[in-house]
């Protein structure tokens, strides 16, 4: 009687192992214990906020590079606008020369036709002297203002510089030269507000 209780207490602990066993197992043979169980739970958890950091990290580099786009834009802007500052500077006037120009060419026809008639025959050399002053005040004018005429004298034609209207034969040694000019060309600065209209040999 003894024994048989004694089997019964040496048998009870290996089934009280066995279910214990058989609840630790789980789907594919692997066994889960509470601490792996509670670290699975942290991870499940944290996973949100990674997320959200993630996202926050791409968004600050989004911005990142939006803002440099946006300098890079803002200095070309302001280097281009002070560019064109310093074009408006130099060529202000470039329109009310321009008009100017077919006043100096009256005065020049003025005194040319004076000169062509005499003093003697015309009487009016106190005129004659009026114009001058005047012309060479107006050109005065335009050179204080950095507007000049170009120069064909001898010349080689340069379309930078000369409006060819017409070609004529005037020799080898006068070929591709300005043989005339028929309307002077000016510069403002460095820029071209009028062609020279010149006449070029071949």
């Amino acid at each position: 009687m003894t024994k048989n209780k004694d089997k019964k207490q040496v048998e009870q602990p290996i089934e009280n192992q066995v279910e214990k066993e058989t609840v630790e197992t789980v789907n594919n043979g692997e066994t889960v214990n509470d601490g792996e169980a509670t670290a699975a739970e942290e991870v499940s958890e944290t996973d949100p906020l990674q997320v959200k950091v993630a996202e926050l990290e791409a968004r600050v580099a989004e911005l990142e590079d939006l803002k440099l786009r946006q300098m890079a834009e803002f200095d070309n802007f302001r280097r281009r606008t002070n560019k064109e500052k310093l074009e408006l500077m130099t060529t202000a006037g470039e329109r009310i020369f321009k008009d100017m120009l077919p006043l100096v060419d009256d005065f020049e026809r003025a005194l040319s036709a004076m000169s062509r008639k005499g003093d003697e025959a015309t009487g009016d050399e106190a005129i004659r002297q009026g114009i001058e002053l005047i012309y060479s005040k107006f050109v005065g004018f335009l050179a204080a203002n950095d507007v000049k005429a170009i120069d064909t004298t001898d010349a080689d034609f340069n379309t930078d510089l000369h409006e060819a209207i017409t070609t004529f034969a005037a020799g080898e040694d006068k070929k591709g030269k300005v043989i005339d000019c028929t309307q002077k060309g000016y510069t403002l600065g460095e820029k071209v507000i009028r062609f020279s209209k010149v006449v070029v040999g071949e």
